[in-house]
């Protein structure tokens, strides 16, 4: 990131009550959400990134579970390294440990899903409910932000469903430009909407570790279900290949 960028990045993130973002991110089991959390000039450079990055979508279907496409953190690292950029931020890694009360990593250098980009394009693009279950031996923390909304295609998530003594809450909303969203993943349930006709949906995701260690057969199974479910053999295969 510019200078300039950076310095928006910290003078927003000085704005916020962390004090409030901890009380509910801890009340709602590892889940909170902060609308307009992206300074502008931040926001608008992302989005002026987005065509380079479209060139390298991969779609991906499965039935009765998802529809949509991505782009792994391999070739964004090529066609537009400035999403890097911002999640290397110390700022913003900071940030998150202090919300969320713990020490946390960068993802290594051979996990594609270190940050993405997904598109929803077509009508019916979607994702049904899960969890972003970790095969790391740490827990792994989500972070969603909006970038270009769609009405259609909400977050629907679910509370304290491994919680026997709460009840379940169920919510919905929509990832709106700027907005950031974090969770533990191994604790949210969640899925996206199916998109409408003549929307369009961007999001970026990046992904914080307490532990990077994983057993190399758990990563081969998770490279698999990566290949197969987001980003193609070519983009998570090739793209370790190349980084080792």
């Amino acid at each position: 990131m510019t200078d300039n960028l950076k310095t928006a990045l910290e003078a927003r993130l000085a704005k916020l009550d962390l004090n409030q973002l901890k009380g509910d991110f801890l009340a709602q089991d590892e889940f909170v959400c902060v609308p307009d959390f992206l300074p502008r000039e931040i926001l608008e450079s992302l989005l002026n990134l987005l065509p380079q990055a479209t060139k390298r979508v991969h779609r991906n279907y499965i039935p009765k579970h998802k529809k949509g496409g991505s782009v792994s953190r391999y070739d964004l690292d090529v066609a537009a390294p400035e999403f890097g950029e911002l999640y290397r931020s110390g700022a913003l890694l900071e940030f998150f440990e202090r919300l969320s009360a713990r020490d946390l990593s960068v993802c290594p250098d051979d996990d594609p899903h270190t940050y993405a980009l997904y598109f929803y394009t077509e009508p019916g693009d979607h994702i049904g409910y899960h969890y972003d279950t970790s095969y790391y031996q740490g827990a792994r923390y989500t972070v969603l932000l909006g970038l270009v909304n769609a009405p259609s295609c909400k977050l629907e998530y679910q509370l304290h469903t491994k919680n026997n003594q709460r009840e379940i809450e169920k919510h919905s909303i929509e990832l709106e430009p700027g907005m950031l969203v974090m969770f533990n993943g191994d604790k949210l349930r969640h899925c996206i909407t199916p998109l409408a006709n003549n929307e369009h949906r961007v999001a970026l995701t990046l992904e914080y570790l307490t532990n990077t260690r994983m057993h190399p057969f758990l990563r081969f199974v998770s490279n698999m279900k990566d290949s197969i479910a987001y980003f193609g053999f070519r983009q998570v295969f090739s793209g370790a290949k190349k980084r080792t």
